[in-house]
């Protein structure tokens, strides 16, 4: 009862701002503020304000709101061990040479054998390379 008091006064408020802004020669915003104000009478004339009182004030829709969110609270909980477990057991399992080293790694052309060391004194004309190789070997590229 209330509440649509307090929705029928919003209501007349908002339609008075209107017609004071269709004054003023603010046709479309005068609209816009008529389609806001009318909002409240619509939503007590279809039943929504006396759902959402229902809905806030009794205890117990708020204890089945605690309940999903306790819901929620476990299924993430449960993915994120599912998640942690899988990886180390995968990783333990089938360790890194779970897939053919060739099977994901795209055709480079026949390997190549390291070059020999050059000796410490002087610098090779070429760039030293076995770092970056022994790195791509180890991801499979």
């Amino acid at each position: 009862m209330l509440t649509s008091t307090v929705c029928a006064a919003v209501s007349a408020g908002g339609l008075g701002i209107a017609l004071l802004t269709a004054y003023r020669k603010r046709f479309l915003a005068a609209t816009r503020i008529a389609a806001f104000a009318l909002i409240p009478v619509g939503l007590v004339m279809t039943g929504i304000i006396d759902w959402v009182e229902d809905l806030v004030f009794k205890p117990s829709v708020w204890a089945g709101f605690g309940v999903l969110a306790l819901s929620t609270l476990l299924f993430l909980a449960g993915r994120a061990a599912e998640r942690r477990g899988a990886g180390r057991s995968r990783k333990a399992a089938t360790g890194p040479d779970a897939v053919a080293p060739a099977a994901s790694a795209p055709s480079l052309g026949p390997a190549r054998t390291p070059k020999p060391a050059a000796p410490k004194g002087r610098k090779d004309s070429g760039e030293d390379f076995s770092d970056i190789e022994a790195i791509l070997k180890k991801h499979g590229i």
